[in-house]
C-alpha cells in the first residue's frame, strides 16, 4: 500500500564548506581547480533538505564508503499562524479579502 508521502521529493544537500569569490576567479578555473573553505571545522557538515537545514553531521569513512553520520538535529522554527502575519513582508494570501 503506497502513502502520498511515497511519492513526494525532497533534494538533500550536504555542505562541506563555504567561500566567496569573485566571479573572475571562478570564470577562470580550471578542471581539478582546488578551493579553500572559510570553515576551520571540516569535519562537521551541513544538512539541507530543499535547501532548509535539518542537521549537522560528521563525515565519517568506512573502507571504501564515505558517509555522513546525522550528530545534531535542527530544531524545527516556530511559525507565526496568526491572521494578517507576514511572509517576507507580504501578506499571507488566506488574510486577503475582497471588499463587497
Amino acid at each position: 500500500m503506497t502513502t502520498p508521502l511515497d511519492s513526494l521529493d525532497v533534494d538533500l544537500t550536504v555542505v562541506l564548506g563555504k567561500t566567496r569569490l569573485p566571479l573572475q576567479r571562478v570564470l577562470r578555473m580550471g578542471r581539478g581547480a582546488v578551493v579553500g573553505f572559510t570553515e576551520g571545522d571540516a569535519d562537521f557538515v551541513e544538512i539541507l533538505a530543499n535547501d532548509h537545514p535539518i542537521a549537522r553531521g560528521q563525515i565519517t569513512v568506512r573502507g571504501a564508503t564515505i558517509a555522513v553520520e546525522v550528530t545534531e538535529l535542527v530544531r524545527k522554527v516556530d511559525f507565526d499562524t496568526t491572521p494578517g502575519a507576514t511572509i517576507g513582508g507580504q501578506i499571507k494570501p488566506e488574510t486577503l479579502r475582497t471588499s463587497a
